[in-house]
């Protein structure tokens, strides 16, 4: 199972640069979580964005922002978890290096959700 973890209250106006000791100690737990297989991609977002639309067989593209995409300024991570139990646990270590505030975290579907469900269909037909 894949999961999106971000903070939906960050602030960026509001947040402190991390410290040495933070950066090291979220270095090793990153490296840990990476060996680990529980990390599958890391990244921020820019405070703006590009919509596409098809409408009526035409596209349109206008530049956003769209969403609050400040909350997710900060960053966000795909984890690989066998369960919403262990994402969690995944979860709990990085607020402990990063203090106090919230983690959403939320299930991502992919090609390979839907396979058993295919499979199972393909041999009973």
């Amino acid at each position: 199972m894949q999961f999106m973890v971000y903070d939906p209250n960050f602030k960026p106006e509001e947040a402190k640069p991390p410290t040495p000791e933070m950066m090291a100690e979220m270095g090793k737990f990153i490296q840990e979580a990476m060996q680990a297989g529980a990390v599958v991609a890391t990244g921020a977002l820019q405070p703006t964005g590009t919509r596409l639309k098809l409408s009526n067989g035409k596209f349109t593209v206008t530049d956003g922002p769209f969403i609050e995409l400040k909350e997710l300024l900060a960053g966000w991570a795909v984890i690989q978890a066998r369960s919403l139990d262990e994402a969690i646990e995944w979860c709990k270590r990085f607020r402990k290096i990063v203090g106090d505030g919230e983690s959403e975290i939320v299930q991502v579907f992919g090609p390979q959700d839907f396979e058993s469900t295919e499979h199972a269909s393909a041999h009973t037909a």
